[in-house]
């Protein structure tokens, strides 16, 4: 089977990107995208989170009512929650009720506050665990690496929850540590140029 679909104009795309109307989108503006803005990172995070054992279209569905209800997935307001927003956060049919991802986001939002205060931002911190390229799987081949295993184990020594290796690879694939476009991607190699012109965080 190819790894890659026809696009509504003739181009090939990742396979995946055919599975919803609305993926394409996604993956021709954002998927594999290099970010180096700490609220876009922590909100890409977090929904990775909630994605865990659930389908990324019902989270991409939501992501509106998850952006609401979690003041923009800025975190350092979102530190200040408290019981009374987990309830009301339950009750919000809009967002995935689910009480342990509410409240590992409340958690984490703590985390990443102590994270930026210690290494400068989340940014900094993240894309120490940029893969070598050289060492690479083929693109989709490989639901974790080496460096989502290490950046894992490196959040949860700091707190973080919900932040496994699987969970983690999803979220280097999202916002550019890897380009895990597939070879024939059309977006594969704007999103090479995107990496190649983005500055690291020091």
């Amino acid at each position: 089977m190819s790894e890659t679909i026809e696009g509504p104009d003739g181009k090939p795309r990742c396979r995946w990107c055919a599975a919803a109307a609305e993926f394409l989108d996604y993956h021709d503006r954002e998927w594999g995208f290099p970010v180096g803005d700490d609220v876009r990172l922590f909100e890409k995070l977090c929904l990775e989170s909630f994605q865990s054992g659930l389908s990324w279209r019902t989270i991409l569905a939501k992501r509106d009512n998850f952006r609401a209800a979690f003041a923009g997935f800025d975190f350092q307001r979102v530190a200040r929650y408290g019981q009374r927003d987990v309830e009301r956060l339950l009750g919000d049919a809009g967002i995935v009720r689910h009480r342990g991802k509410i409240e590992a986001v409340i958690n984490n939002a703590k985390r990443a506050k102590e994270l930026v205060a210690e290494h400068g931002s989340l940014a900094a911190f993240f894309w120490r665990y940029e893969a070598d390229p050289a060492t690479r799987a083929e693109p989709q081949t490989v639901s974790t690496s080496a460096e989502s295993v290490a950046l894992s184990k490196a959040l949860k020594k700091l707190g973080w929850k919900f932040v496994g290796p699987t969970t983690v690879f999803a979220f280097m694939q999202a916002m550019g540590l890897v380009n895990d476009h597939v070879a024939g991607c059309v977006v594969r190699a704007e999103v090479e140029r995107s990496r190649r012109a983005f500055r690291r965080p020091g």
